[in-house]
């Protein structure tokens, strides 16, 4: 088997190939039988999403004030989604909203990891990590959780996808990953491929099974007769979101691939002309949302025993800035979207908006942490032991307490 350490060395060869990325294969297991054949996909929002627009408190009394020109609305041209009368969802979300309605999302506010600071770099390493400080380790709590299921779990046997041309920290680790990203260039056509192959099997075994792999994964994101679609993998985009969100569900979907997956969407930063219900943000909401469509779309079936994590590494200030966007927070938005999830509910202790309800005089106090909802959901969908996810999956975390009754 090989893990991280062969992870990019690989990514030349296979996108030399025109193929889409694999690489660090494990051997592929029979599915379980009996239970739930679980998928997960985690997708990360780089860039810290302004979680008071994306699920807008518009019961709260001082949201409007806060918020200026870029404040949704209940009423007007382009009204906000209502979920519970008190919070609304961003009219660019209608997917997500389809999903509440139809108790398959559970929307969490006010949510943070540990992390304090405002760096995006560090910010990001703690979400991702899972442990309690920057720089503390080079493993990703998805790696460290499939690691400890038990070796003959259809999840562990199948191994991780890590989604970009990079993997995502979150995933990565000793634990075995594939990977697969969209081309950046044209796709090499069957006959260079099938020469290269050839070329390869004489002169190097190991690296003929890497690219035979990287052209199966190619296949199966490719079939179902949209070969010819123009794909757009830049994670910044709708389109791009869409696409990469399209191929890592085929994937899951497939009868002998990936149980667990990871992907990052990159642009969340709206320091300026960040927009209201029209706009930057409501752009990448929309491609969020689209992506949400691709992802339920391709798994058909193995949606209702799939569940979907959205996640960024910390929020945006309550207050608009000068130039009509918002700066690094902390409190911010979690989602979980799936046909097993106990949904049609917003999680919140809302700590509110008043000056010295905010935390630092200027930011959504979180009060509700990732890793405890994380938790929860890995004790409720994977069965894992409170004091394994406590000590190992996400370190020093073992006196917070899980959120339970995340799925049904």
């Amino acid at each position: 088997m090989t893990g991280c350490s062969d992870y990019l060395s690989r990514r030349a060869v296979l996108g030399s190939a025109g193929a889409m990325f694999a690489w660090g294969f494990a051997p592929r297991f029979a599915q379980a039988a009996g239970g739930r054949d679980t998928r997960f996909l985690c997708i990360v929002l780089r860039g810290a999403i302004d979680g008071l627009s994306a699920v807008a408190p518009l019961g709260d009394p001082a949201y409007a004030g806060l918020r200026g020109s870029i404040a949704l609305s209940a009423t007007g041209e382009v009204p906000a989604l209502p979920l519970d009368g008190f919070f609304y969802l961003h009219p660019a979300l209608p997917e997500l909203h389809r999903s509440f309605q139809a108790k398959e999302a559970l929307i969490c506010h006010a949510v943070a990891t540990g992390y304090r600071q405002r760096s995006h770099f560090d910010g990001q390493d703690v979400l991702e990590s899972g442990q309690p400080k920057p720089g503390m380790t080079a493993s990703g709590w998805l790696n460290r959780l499939v690691a400890q299921l038990p070796a003959g779990s259809t999840v562990r046997g199948n191994s991780g996808l890590a989604v970009g041309t990079v993997p995502p920290l979150v995933l990565r680790g000793p634990a075995p990953i594939v990977g697969w990203a969209p081309p950046v260039i044209g796709l090499a056509d069957d006959d260079l491929a099938e020469r290269v192959l050839s070329l390869y099997r004489q002169r190097d075994r190991r690296l003929a099974d890497v690219l035979e792999r990287g052209l199966d994964v190619r296949r199966t994101v490719m079939e179902s007769g949209r070969a010819a679609e123009r794909m757009d993998g830049n994670p910044g985009t709708p389109g791009g979101m869409r696409t990469i969100a399209r191929g890592a569900a085929r994937l899951l979907a497939a009868p002998d691939g990936p149980r667990v997956a990871a992907m990052a969407f990159e642009g969340w930063d709206t320091h300026a002309n960040e927009g209201g219900a029209k706009g930057r943000l409501a752009h990448l909401l929309g491609g969020l949302d689209q992506a949400l469509v691709a992802i339920r779309t391709e798994l058909q079936e193995h949606w209702k025993d799939t569940v979907v994590m959205v996640v960024t590494e910390f929020g945006r200030t309550a207050r608009v800035n000068g130039t009509v966007g918002t700066d690094h927070g902390t409190g911010t938005i979690a989602l979980l979207v799936g046909g097993c999830v106990n949904g049609g509910r917003v999680i919140s202790d809302w700590p509110g908006l008043k000056p010295g309800d905010l935390h630092d005089g200027r930011d959504l106090k979180p009060t509700l942490d990732v890793r405890a909802l994380a938790s929860g959901l890995f004790a409720d969908l994977f069965g894992v032991s409170r004091a394994r996810l406590g000590e190992v999956v996400f370190p020093e975390t073992i006196g917070l307490r899980p959120v339970s009754g995340l799925i049904v």
